[in-house]
């Protein structure tokens, strides 16, 4: 465990995990101070509590001064490396870790993470509710939501904690091995920030390339990506896509069944009985904005899949629904995703496609094969664009299959937003 008082520690990016590194440094008796490229009227809600607890704040962008003045740099995920700043101190030889690094060397008790590029936060959920069906103290967080460093103060030795893990906190890693890591697949996502997707698999390869010979990794054997990085662990290799006995996941769709067999298999491991598991798996609800089914009305069922922040999520969504005619709402912020698959199983599986957001002219070139495209400049239009392309018996799915930084705060924002909508036009 590393020491920390005394210790001059800056902490970059203020988000929910900035902010949650910052107060526990503080109460470990560093030096911190907090800093972001965000205006300090950005701030503002944070900076009070932040200078109550004797944190500097720089505000507004990145001194150099400010980084070669430390003991320890702790990044925030959304904070990328290659930042001018974070490069010149990492040459002149200043440690620089992550918030998910970080918390991993206090945390007690045994951790398991779960990262891919699609199915992460529904395998996280679910293996924190089986873990928990077994009596067994849990604790979630990481990338669903809450910070890791959060979960520090309530862990004992006794504790589980069950870790979403993207490749943005695992760039940030040096020895992070968690008592099980689960790599659930692997496809292109997030290039814009990694740059190749060798550089992405190799951020994800990080959950287990730093594992000791009693720790678990979690394979998905059907991928092929993922079934190529069993060479890059010392961990003992479960092959999850092999588990027996199969579990009745309530969710529709392959990928559920995937994230079934995934927390199935950790389950198994931790030592739970497979009645356990099953019951646990039994009674599952899923997580919100994955597939979730906001309501059906007039014998159209609609769901909200605004997680589905890129092509290949897109796809899983798509081939949920066999035999429904689909009326798919697509399109937001991204770039360099590869669509031909994607494009594929629109003009298989969707009877209409109503494309919003800044993608939307870029797909509408690629779905020019379609018989029935049509354009919408907000969520709102397309709700209602969507309503009268439906038909019995139907699905009306927003999955998006972009990022939604175009149109709304997040995919949260933009997947609340198109509940809000539909439950006004047919709840009311």
């Amino acid at each position: 465990m590393m020491e920390l008082k005394g210790k001059k520690v800056l902490v970059v990016g203020l988000g929910k995990s900035g902010l949650a590194a910052a107060l526990f440094l503080r109460r470990k008796g560093a030096q911190v101070t907090v800093s972001d490229v965000r205006s300090a009227e950005a701030l503002a809600k944070d900076i009070p509590a932040l200078l109550d607890e004797g944190i500097m704040v720089e505000a507004g962008g990145h001194g150099l001064l400010t980084f070669r003045r430390q003991d320890l740099i702790v990044v925030s995920p959304g904070v990328p490396l290659d930042t001018p700043e974070l490069v010149q101190v990492r040459n002149f030889g200043l440690p620089v870790i992550g918030e998910l690094e970080l918390a991993a060397r206090f945390l007690q008790g045994k951790m398991a993470a779960i990262t891919g590029s699609n199915g992460k936060t529904t395998t996280t959920t679910l293996l924190g509710e089986i873990l928990k069906e077994a009596g067994l103290p849990t604790l979630v967080g990481g990338n669903i939501g809450v910070p890791v460093v959060a979960l520090i103060d309530q862990s004992t030795d006794q504790t589980w904690s069950v870790l979403e893990v993207s490749s943005f906190q695992l760039e940030s890693t040096e020895e992070f091995h968690p008592t099980i890591a689960v790599i659930l697949n692997i496809t292109p996502d997030h290039l814009d920030r990694h740059g190749t997707f060798e550089r992405y698999v190799d951020l994800k390869a990080r959950a287990i390339e730093f594992a000791g010979r009693d720790d678990f990794a979690v394979l998905n054997g059907r991928d092929e990506t993922v079934r190529g990085l069993a060479s890059r662990t010392r961990a003992k290799v479960v092959w999850f896509d092999q588990h027996q006995p199969i579990p009745p996941m309530p969710l529709p769709g392959r990928h559920n069944m995937d994230n079934a067999l995934a927390a199935a298999a950790v389950g198994r491991i931790a030592g739970l009985s497979d009645e356990t598991i099953d019951t646990a798996i039994r009674s599952f609800k899923g997580v919100e904005h994955r597939l979730e089914l906001v309501g059906e009305w007039a014998g159209v069922r609609w769901y909200n899949d605004s997680k589905a922040t890129n092509p290949d999520a897109g796809r899983v969504a798509l081939s949920s629904f066999p035999g429904a005619p689909v009326v798919l709402i697509a399109g937001g912020y991204g770039s360099g995703f590869a669509l031909d698959e994607w494009v594929a199983d629109v003009l298989k599986s969707a009877e209409a496609v109503v494309l919003i957001g800044a993608s939307a002219d870029l797909l509408q070139d690629a779905l020019r094969e379609h018989s029935k495209v049509v354009r919408a400049a907000s969520l709102e239009e397309a709700v209602s664009a969507a309503a009268g392309l439906s038909r019995l018996g139907g699905v009306v799915l927003l999955s998006p299959a972009y990022k939604s930084f175009d149109m709304f705060k997040d995919f949260e924002d933009r997947g609340n937003q198109f509940k809000a909508l539909v439950r006004k036009r047919f709840a009311a």
